[in-house]
């Protein structure tokens, strides 16, 4: 019997033992699994907010790229209308020039004839020798009197001819330099359309990348609105709480890493490249931007605008167009390239980009794609497309 009690006892104690470890169990794996939970949540926070700030940065960026397109456009429009001029100008002048050719010709006729009147023998005969063929002095005289009428006759044909001649040569000239202008500016208008077509690919893509990122948002969301939802009644049920949010987690951005390439710039040069380093991330790309208040305070260059004003920073004028820039100092070679230096590119047309050198085959500049940002000249696009062209400033 005191064997049996003593058995029963033990399972007692061994049952009850059991019954009072199973709470310990649960409420460590409850524990392990709400710091999983808090873990998640504060990523999913961290999450969020990366998405949050990306969204935002990019909303602002997709106005700046649609206002560009906007002003491209326009710019467009008004090259279509300045071409519509030239063409009717050219007109006008290309008739101008066939009603003179048409009045020479008629006077080339008219002297013509003169000429065989007087000279029967084919240019043996002239106005001399009808005069002194003259029979008598009576004949002589009258001689004399047609010959001065013809001679004066045709020196005013002869002198009307020259000036018509002259006013041809004038329209010619006019004509020509017409049709230059013409055939430049139907280059600027073909190379607005390719980088207008290019910014709509990028405003595209970014608003498409937008609405990943939003939509990435909302599944963390509703992820981390789940994770609350089991944790509450995870707590509730188990009355167990305690303990706080721990962890965090940070992301980066597209934002670019700029080189130390340029350590051995002077003050001016330094100066100058990094003056547009604000602007990365942070610009768009507009035809004819960059030389207004209002272009720089929103971001909006174009590549020659954005040289000219860098520049500026350092209290240097240069010119806002690349003729005028790749003018604008002396020329070095390639392997004499250094930080703040000019280089230029055959994009749409001969010399259709230029940026600054910054040291390490590096260039900052405006591209149509990205607005103002640090690229490589040593591979890719912009390696097919650099012209050995280099133009130096700064001394």
């Amino acid at each position: 019997m005191k064997k049996k009690v003593t058995a029963l006892g033990t399972t007692i104690m061994l049952g009850l033992s059991s019954v009072i470890a199973i709470p310990a169990v649960k409420a460590n794996s409850l524990q392990g699994q709400r710091s999983e939970i808090q873990a998640g949540i504060s990523k999913a926070n961290a999450a969020i907010s990366l998405a949050q700030s990306e969204l935002a940065k990019l909303n602002e960026q997709i106005k700046r790229v649609d206002q560009a397109i906007v002003d491209n456009n326009n710019m467009i429009n008004d090259t279509e209308k300045k071409i519509n001029g030239t063409k009717l100008e050219i007109g006008q002048l290309q008739e101008q020039i066939k009603i003179l050719n048409e009045k020479i010709e008629k006077r080339n006729i008219v002297l013509k004839e003169r000429a065989q009147s007087f000279q029967e023998t084919g240019g043996t005969v002239n106005y001399i020798d009808v005069i002194l063929g003259a029979k008598s002095f009576g004949d002589f005289v009258e001689r004399i009197g047609a010959v001065t009428s013809l001679v004066e006759a045709d020196q005013g044909i002869l002198k009307q001819q020259e000036v018509d001649k002259q006013e041809v040569e004038n329209k010619q000239d006019s004509l020509s330099k017409n049709l230059s202008n013409l055939n430049a500016m139907k280059t600027e208008l073909v190379g607005m359309k390719a980088q207008i077509a290019e910014q709509k690919a990028q405003n595209d893509a970014m608003k498409e990348e937008l609405k990943q990122k939003e939509n990435a948002g909302i599944a963390q969301k509703a992820d981390l609105q789940n994770q609350d939802q089991i944790l509450a009644a995870q707590q509730a049920a188990e009355q167990y709480g305690g303990g706080s949010e721990t962890g965090s987690e940070t992301g980066s951005g597209s934002s670019y890493v700029i080189p130390n390439n340029n350590a051995s710039a002077s003050g001016s040069a330094s100066d100058v490249i990094r003056a547009g380093y604000k602007y990365i991330d942070n610009s768009v790309y507009v035809f004819g931007g960059g030389r207004t208040a209002f272009d720089i305070a929103n971001g909006r260059f174009d590549c020659s605008g954005f040289v000219r004003y860098a520049f500026a920073q350092a209290g240097i004028s240069v010119g806002a167009s690349t003729d005028s820039l790749k003018y604008a100092g002396k020329q070095v070679s390639t392997s004499d390239m250094r930080p703040g230096d000019l280089v230029f590119f055959n994009t749409y047309k001969t010399d259709g980009h230029v940026a600054i050198y910054i040291g390490g085959g590096q260039f900052i500049g405006s591209q149509t794609s990205t607005g103002v940002a640090v690229a490589s000249m040593t591979s890719g696009y912009w390696a097919q497309h650099f012209n050995g062209r280099v133009v130096r400033i700064l001394k």
